[in-house]
């Protein structure tokens, strides 16, 4: 088989949330990442967004590499159709290995678990633990009062404008994709090892 041309990594909910647009997106940046020969790596998880982003990535005819933790494994409904799945011990280990394994980050809708992984990756961006994209995925205005909450932080002054350059926010996956994909092709080696 070859090797994918690129890889995303994607943060969403295990629930498909109400909008019927957050269920669509999730099925577009499948097929998206499907399409142009490229690589999913997410959560593993078979419910939700989750479910919808890897069965959309895997019938366009990309990879999909879904990492879960065991605790997680019949709580989220591991998906056993994954290219790869790996089910590791620790959250930590999740996440380390999402990052190792991704050229760059998108967060659709979700809750709790997805706004850790985003603002965890986003972190270790800022403190030169990786150099790849980070992006945000507004969908039918669901980050609307984050995006509002972020610039408050910049006007408050507990962060800085620069901070806010380290990601990108984008309302259409046809957009912000390809922008992340592009940049990636940029980055630096990482330092993901530090973590």
């Amino acid at each position: 088989m070859t090797s994918p041309t690129f890889s995303l990594c994607v943060y969403c909910g295990s629930r498909p949330g109400v909008h019927p647009e957050f269920s669509e997106t999730a099925r577009s940046v499948g097929e998206w990442i499907g399409s142009r020969g490229g690589q999913l790596v997410y959560g593993g998880g078979r419910n939700g967004l989750m479910g919808i982003v890897a069965e959309a990535t895997l019938a366009a005819g990309g990879r999909v590499v879904g990492i879960i933790p065991k605790a997680l494994v019949e709580k989220e409904w591991a998906h056993r159709g994954c290219t790869e799945l790996h089910v590791v011990d620790t959250m930590h280990e999740r996440k380390r290995m999402m990052a190792e394994r991704a050229d760059a980050f998108v967060a659709l809708p979700g809750g709790i678990g997805t706004f850790e992984e985003f603002f965890e990756v986003w972190t270790w961006r800022q403190l030169g633990y990786h150099d790849k994209p980070v992006g945000l995925l507004n969908v039918a205005g669901y980050y609307d009062g984050l995006e509002t909450f972020l610039r408050t932080g910049v006007e408050q002054q507990f962060m800085n404008a620069w901070q806010m350059e380290l990601i990108r926010i984008g309302r259409d996956p046809a957009t912000l994709l390809p922008e992340l994909v592009q940049s990636a092709g940029l980055a630096p080696e990482p330092r993901i090892e530090a973590i």
